[in-house]
């Protein structure tokens, strides 16, 4: 089932065509994904068959699709975000003919940066099992029988079990059983399916199996999305779905308690969480600015300058205005974004303190005090938000980023035209990381910067932060392998041959990233944010200076009533030339960013226009805007 991950499907089906030694069929059916993902595809595979839903229909109800289309004696319920290596169907299904008793098979999965995910082995739901998870005992006694029952933390890793529970990730099932008790429950929409399914598989006689030997990877973890509120409430309520469906008496009504304390408990970090991010701790850190301005001044003037006096009413206009300015340029700067990155802090602080030390140096000489406290009360301020951060991150009320350095050295894994296609697509999509060398798969080849089996020696030796496997010479066996061998700290994307993308995911905690050509800098939230405030500010001048926009703008009342829509955001001065399908979204345009103004008929065809928005998304600059603004000003009321 796909739902706007085309480029990790792309992988994935590279991955099964690959591994699919005998009959098979392929099905992907599509759940009304907004990211192109059929257009892309298709051609690529013309071998699978595709199903196209006009809405998403959730997880369950698209996997029975699939199931329904299917022909095969044995059925894989597979996420697109995986990769399986060479022999993994051959070897499950030699599994299947030495365990008859075998009704259901799931795998050992690695997250993107060869890291195993608990998920791959649980049990059913119980009382119990919701309670040790709930008080954190399963945390603290990760291997114990009793404690960490739901992630059957006492079972071995790379040793095959009977177990409970099959992931959705990876389900293999033989058609017999699935004709007897039947497919996915279509009341689960997303989460709890697979415990259901494998819940009947049990009860039917059948036993479900953990199989260790042939390695998966899965790149997105189900903690990408755990922060959300609507998470909570779709996960809790399938839980309660299967507690009222499979369990009866007193001990569905103590797991529903359960249930319900603990939807209540998750929901109300969740909003604690959101509110935090959102709109407490932009408070926050606005008290922790006014106070180290605050605390500087005192000691300014208490150890440095005991001589100066500072009017109070000139202080409290002064500092709050500097702790405003200083919050409105960290923001732009990237301070509140998703993820908490300690370089960003860093960056964003800097930023604030030119900026404001910038601003400080126009104001009148009246206005002024010293710069002294300016800049010694902004530094303060980036060590209180810091240590805030730090302390937020320790407690989970924020999610950390893996660091990330801003020029991340890399390196590629493969032969030279392998390494020349990839460097190829990075530099089309982009990607200005710098290069360091090939790493050379095969003992024949002498021409790189060492062999990939001795990876983690190299890695030791050379001064690279992230490798990039090429699938070619290389197997997807093999990569999965050295992706187990990669020491901490190294991230690692995949490309396989053929395919126009690379990816990767550094842990489960991150969600995975893509690179291709259709890399839209549009879409940074760091653009976007520019994109507003340049848009605003010039629809504010526009608003202020109108009495000389009446005699520069052809139609200047309609241009007045434009910036009021471009405050309010139902406009943008620069759109899309055409329809624009499957680009990130924008505002309509009063402007095209071919660079006529959208009252006028577009001459060129659909094809052209096409190309000039994906070219306009993907290398977007403000200066781009601006340049086109200044342009076309005269008809900004056309």
């Amino acid at each position: 089932m796909n739902y706007n991950v085309k480029h990790f499907l792309e992988q994935c089906l590279f991955s099964v065509q690959a591994a699919l030694k005998t009959d098979g069929e392929i099905i992907v059916v599509d759940n009304c994904s907004s990211d192109n993902s059929l257009a892309y595809l298709q051609p690529l595979f013309p071998a699978v068959k595709f199903i196209r839903n006009s809405e998403n229909l959730g997880f369950a109800r698209a996997c029975n699709q699939g199931l329904a289309a299917s022909r095969g004696t044995y059925v894989l319920f597979l996420n697109p975000d995986t990769l399986v290596p060479e022999d993994c169907f051959t070897q499950c299904l030699a599994f299947f003919r030495s365990h008859p008793e075998a009704g259901g098979l799931g795998c050992r999965m690695l997250d993107g940066s060869g890291r195993f995910l608990r998920e791959s082995k649980r049990a059913f739901p119980s009382p119990m099992t919701s309670l040790y998870k709930l008080t954190g005992l399963s945390k603290l006694f990760p291997h114990s029988p009793v404690f960490s029952r739901y992630h059957l933390g006492h079972l071995e890793e790379k040793k095959n079990n009977e177990v409970d529970v099959l992931a959705g990730a990876f389900m293999l099932i033989p058609r017999k059983v699935l004709d007897q008790v039947g497919g996915f429950d279509e009341r689960f929409f997303m989460y709890g399916e697979d415990v259901d399914l494998s819940y009947r598989i049990q009860k039917a006689g059948w036993k479900n199996y953990y199989f260790a030997d042939t390695p998966i990877i899965h790149f997105k973890g189900e903690s990408t999305r755990k922060s959300s509120i609507n998470y909570v409430r779709m996960f809790y309520q399938a839980m309660s779905l299967f507690v009222r469906k499979h369990y009866g008496g007193k001990r569905a009504g103590i797991f529903n308690g359960l249930i319900h304390l603990a939807i209540w408990l998750r929901a109300g970090l969740s909003a604690i969480g959101r509110f935090v991010q959102k709109i407490g701790l932009p408070l926050i850190d606005a008290g922790l600015i006014l106070l180290s301005f605050w605390l500087v001044k005192l000691a300014w003037t208490g150890w440095v300058r005991p001589e100066m006096e500072y009017e109070n009413r000139l202080l409290w206009i002064a500092f709050p205005a500097y702790s405003v300015f200083f919050l409105l340029t960290a923001y732009y700067a990237g301070l509140y974004d998703k993820w908490y990155r300690r370089n960003e802090v860093l960056h964003a602080s800097a930023i604030a303190v030119i900026t404001l030390l910038a601003a400080y140096s126009l104001l009148p000489e009246q206005y002024r005090f010293s710069r002294g406290i300016v800049l010694f009360g902004a530094i303060s301020a980036f060590v209180l938000i810091s240590l805030l951060r730090y302390l937020l991150v320790k407690t989970g009320v924020l999610s950390s980023a893996r660091e990330k350095e801003e020029h991340q050295v890399y390196v590629v894994a493969g032969s030279e035209q392998e390494t020349k296609q990839v460097q190829q697509l990075l530099n089309e999509a982009g990607y200005r990381q710098p290069f360091l060398g090939r790493i050379a798969v095969t003992e024949a080849d002498t021409g790189g910067a060492g062999q990939i089996s001795s990876l983690p020696s190299l890695a030791t030796m050379l001064p690279f932060r992230e490798i990039i496997f090429c699938q070619g010479q290389l197997t997807y066996k093999e990569i999965i392998s050295r992706l187990e061998q990669l020491p901490e700290g190294i991230s690692a994307k995949i490309h396989s041959n053929g395919s126009h993308s690379i990816i990767g995911s550094d842990s489960k905690d991150s969600s995975g990233e893509s690179v291709s050509r259709e890399q839209y800098r549009i879409s940074d939230p760091y653009n976007r944010r520019l994109r507003r405030l340049a848009e605003t500010g010039i629809a504010i001048a526009g608003i202020l200076l109108f009495p000389l926009h009446i005699w520069l703008v052809k139609k200047p009342f309609v241009f007045l009533g434009r910036c009021f829509r471009v405050i309010s955001g139902k406009n943008s001065w620069v759109g899309y030339a055409g329809k624009a399908a499957g680009l990130p979204p924008l505002r309509p345009g009063i402007i095209a960013c071919n660079g006529l103004p959208l009252s006028q008929p577009q001459v060129i065809s659909a094809e052209s226009l096409q190309m000039t928005d994906f070219w306009y998304a993907r290398d977007y600059t403000v200066q781009k805007d601006l340049e086109l603004i200044g342009r076309l000003y005269r008809h900004l009321g056309d």
